[in-house]
Parts: C-alpha cells; sequence; structure tokens
C-alpha cells in the first residue's frame, strides 16, 4: 500500500518516523516534505501534496493509496487536505476516532497533531487507519454519497420528513 506522508515543521520528526516504521512495516511511504526543519514553513505546502498523490493515485486505480498529513494540533493539516477534491481527511486523536475514519467516514488521509500525543499513540492511530477497512453499511455508503453530492451540486440533501416545518430555526426543546 502506498501512503502518502506531508507536514510542516511541528509534525517533522513525526513523519520521519513514520516514513521509517511504514518501510519496516512493508508500505510505501511518498514523503511530500518538508526535508529539514524550518519553524516558518507553511503546511499547506506539503499537506497538499500528500492529499494530491492519494487522489492521483487513486484516479489511476490505486484503490487502496491513502495519507497521512501531520502538524502541531493536526487541525490545518486536516483542513488542507479537505480541499483536495474527492479526498476525505479526518484527525484523529484516539484509536476510535483512528478507527471509525476509515470504517465509517471511508476516509483517504488522517491528520494527527505531532504536539498532542506521545509518538507511540500517534503511530498507533496510523497503524489503526491504515488497516481498518471502510464498513460499506448502507447508512455509511448514503451519507458519504450526500457530501459528494453535495461537492458537485452545493445542493443541500433534502430534509428528513421529522424536520420539516422548522425551518433549521428550532431544535429538540425549544419552546414554540
Amino acid at each position: 500500500m502506498r501512503v502518502h506522508l506531508g507536514s510542516d515543521h511541528a509534525g517533522l520528526d513525526l513523519k520521519a518516523h513514520l516514513v521509517a516504521w511504514l518501510t519496516e512495516h512493508g508500505y510505501e511511504p511518498v514523503d511530500h516534505g518538508p526535508f529539514a526543519y524550518d519553524a516558518q514553513d507553511d503546511y499547506p505546502v506539503f499537506c497538499l501534496r500528500a492529499a494530491e498523490g492519494v487522489a492521483v493515485d487513486r484516479k489511476d486505480g490505486l484503490e487502496d493509496s491513502l495519507g497521512v498529513v501531520i502538524g502541531g494540533s493536526g487541525n490545518g493539516e486536516q483542513i488542507a487536505a479537505n480541499k483536495v477534491p474527492g479526498i476525505r481527511c479526518a484527525l484523529a486523536w484516539s484509536d476510535e476516532t483512528a478507527t471509525l475514519a476509515r470504517e465509517h467516514n471511508d476516509a483517504h488521509v488522517v491528520s494527527v497533531g505531532g504536539r498532542m500525543h506521545p509518538i507511540e499513540d500517534m503511530t498507533r492511530f496510523v497503524e489503526i487507519f491504515l488497516a481498518t477497512p471502510f464498513s460499506g453499511e448502507e447508512r455509511h455508503v448514503r451519507r458519504l454519497g450526500q457530501v459528494a453530492e453535495y461537492e458537485k451540486t452545493r445542493e443541500l440533501p433534502p430534509l428528513p420528513d421529522s424536520a420539516q416545518g422548522h425551518g433549521g430555526q428550532q431544535t429538540q426543546g425549544q419552546d414554540a
């Protein structure tokens, strides 16, 4: 499996660790940088390239290609990766979020915060993400379809019957 990686200065050490770990575990890492520490570098430069690498691979038939983006918190890196058409990137901060990113959301890229957890935990989050398949359950396929359709048309999915008449203004527990 090919795994594209990108980070910023805050994720540089973890990225280097992951490249070695991935190689040792039979993955094919593709490092999109950075390659040297620069406290002023910009995560979009590297994380967009990693997500784009996954998108191109998948378009070319490498359906198991995945990615990892790393920053201080992982938040900005996730946002950047999600801007690449066709890519779903999830922020993982626990074993469960890493599992659900793949199992329920069929995420293609995982984002982790290099300053948020010990390296052993982040490595485990990535390992779980890479090893977990998408469940393919109808409800998850339906939800992902709604998001994909919105991306194409910019039309909101229809409200369910139970939400009709509220106009989005009233929530449960509010007086009418």
